[in-house]
C-alpha cells in the first residue's frame, strides 16, 4: 500500500484559507494527483487543507472524507525562556538539542516542558486515529509493525498539516517527533510517500520512499513557498527569526 501525506499549499492563516499563490500551488498538484490511481482521500477538516485538495476533487469529480485528528497538530507549549505560547515544533535548536530524551521516541514527551503542554496525549490520538484507517485499509497495529490482514497495492492520499505529518511519520517509523519537526521541513503543497514493505508474509512495515517533494512546482516554474522555514542566516531580518 502506498500512504501520500501532503500539507496544504500555501497558506493565508487570518481566513484558513490560501494565498493567491496557495491557490496556483495546489493546481500545479492536482496535475500530479489526478494521474495516481487513488483509492481514498482523506482530508483536515481546517480549511486550508480542504481548499488544497478542492482542485484535485474538482478534477476528478470524487470527494474526500474529513477526518478530525488530520487537523493541524494543536498541543502549545509554554516557552521556558518567554513564558509565551509556542507550537512544539518551533522551538530553538540551542535549546531542546541539549536535552538527550528529545531524540528518543519512547521518552521524548516525558520532558517537562512537552508534559506540561499534554503534547502526548494529543500525539496519542493521532496514533490511535491512524491505525484505525490503516485497519480500515488491511494492516493492524502490532507492535512496532502491521499485520497485513488484507494486503494490498492500494494508493490512500491525506491531506494535512505539516505538524501532524510528523507526528504520523514518528509513529509510523519509530522517529521522535521532535528530531522530525525540527530536523525537516516539508513546504508548502509538498508530497510525502511511504509504501508498505512485506519481506515475510503477512509482517508489513512502512519505508518513506521521498520527503516534502515539490517537483511539481519547479516543473511549473513556480518558487517554493518560504512558510516553515527560518531564517537562512541570522542578519537576513526579512526571513522569520522566531
Amino acid at each position: 500500500m502506498k500512504l501520500i501525506i501532503i500539507r496544504h499549499a500555501d497558506p493565508d492563516y487570518v481566513i484558513d484559507s490560501l494565498t493567491e499563490k496557495g491557490w496556483r500551488e495546489a493546481e500545479f498538484l492536482s496535475e500530479r494527483i489526478i494521474n495516481m490511481d487513488v483509492k481514498e482521500f482523506y482530508l483536515s477538516p481546517l480549511g486550508r487543507a480542504k481548499d488544497t485538495a478542492s482542485v484535485t476533487l474538482k478534477k476528478l469529480n470524487r470527494e474526500g472524507i474529513v477526518l478530525p485528528w488530520l487537523r493541524e497538530f494543536h498541543a502549545p507549549v509554554i516557552d521556558e525562556y518567554t513564558g509565551k505560547e509556542r507550537i512544539p515544533w518551533d522551538l530553538l535548536p540551542g535549546d531542546w538539542t541539549k536535552i538527550e530524551e528529545y531524540y528518543d521516541n519512547n521518552l521524548w514527551h516525558t520532558v517537562p516542558l512537552m508534559d506540561r503542554g499534554h503534547v502526548y496525549d494529543e500525539a496519542k490520538s493521532v496514533y490511535k486515529g491512524l491505525d484505525e484507517l490503516l485497519k480500515k485499509h488491511g494492516y493492524e497495529r502490532d507492535g512496532r509493525i502491521y499485520r497485513a490482514v488484507n494486503p494490498n497495492r492500494d494508493t490512500i492520499v491525506l491531506f494535512c498539516h505539516f505538524g501532524v505529518k510528523c507526528v504520523i511519520l514518528s509513529h509510523l517509523l519509530g522517529i521522535s517527533p521532535v528530531v522530525l519537526w525540527h530536523g525537516f521541513c516539508a513546504a508548502p503543497s509538498s508530497v510525502t510517500t511511504l509504501v508498505t514493505e512485506e519481506r515475510r508474509e503477512g509482517i508489513a512495515s512502512f519505508r518513506m520512499s521521498s520527503f516534502g517533494d515539490i517537483s511539481h512546482l519547479y516543473k511549473a516554474g513556480e518558487v517554493p513557498a518560504f512558510a516553515a522555514r527560518f531564517c537562512e542566516t541570522y542578519d537576513n531580518w526579512e526571513e522569520r527569526h522566531d
